[in-house]
């Protein structure tokens, strides 16, 4: 009899994402590119009541949470559309990546290489993650100023990759 898998390594945080859980399904699996993430909220409980809003009918919100392998896909988004060296007055100058310095480059061969190469720097400063399993930086048919970075880790604890897919509108 084997244990059950605990992620508890992989910690818990607020929702910035659109995360399912499903692997390879857009929401977080496609975060696209700068300014489109904003704190997540679902529906206020307390065990398994759904309560209104004081004077309506609507169910009462609240900040949505994720864990586990959610929150280590949130994670890896966030630290990949964040500027390298933003987060240095709070003490994290190596976080984030160099990804935004491509805004406003061709898409083509080199530009993706490079997108490549500061998604391999980014994702091995993240300690959560043992291994890039996979890689590879695309074209998106129809939108050519869009590149698609798609990959999978191996996260701490875990033999199961998580795949997670990128939009870069470049």
């Amino acid at each position: 009899m084997t244990a059950a898998k605990t992620y508890s390594r992989l910690g818990t945080d607020l929702a910035f994402t659109r995360y399912t859980g499903v692997a390879g399904q857009a929401p977080l699996d496609s975060a696209d590119s700068w300014g489109t993430l904003d704190l997540r909220v679902r529906p206020a409980t307390r065990g398994t009541v759904v309560r209104n809003a004081p004077g309506t009918n609507s169910p009462a919100m609240d900040i949505a949470t994720v864990s586990n392998r959610e929150n280590l896909a949130q994670a890896l988004i966030l630290r990949l559309l964040t500027p390298k060296g933003a987060l240095q007055n709070l003490g994290h100058p190596e976080f984030g990546s160099r990804l935004p310095e491509l805004i406003g480059q061709l898409n083509n061969d080199t530009t993706r290489n490079l997108a490549r190469l500061h998604t391999i720097e980014a994702l091995g400063q993240e300690v959560r993650v043992r291994q890039l399993t996979d890689l590879a930086v695309s074209v998106v048919a129809d939108q050519p100023e869009t590149i698609r970075i798609s990959f999978s880790v191996l996260p701490l604890g875990d033999d199961d990759p998580l795949p997670l897919t990128l939009e870069v509108i470049l």
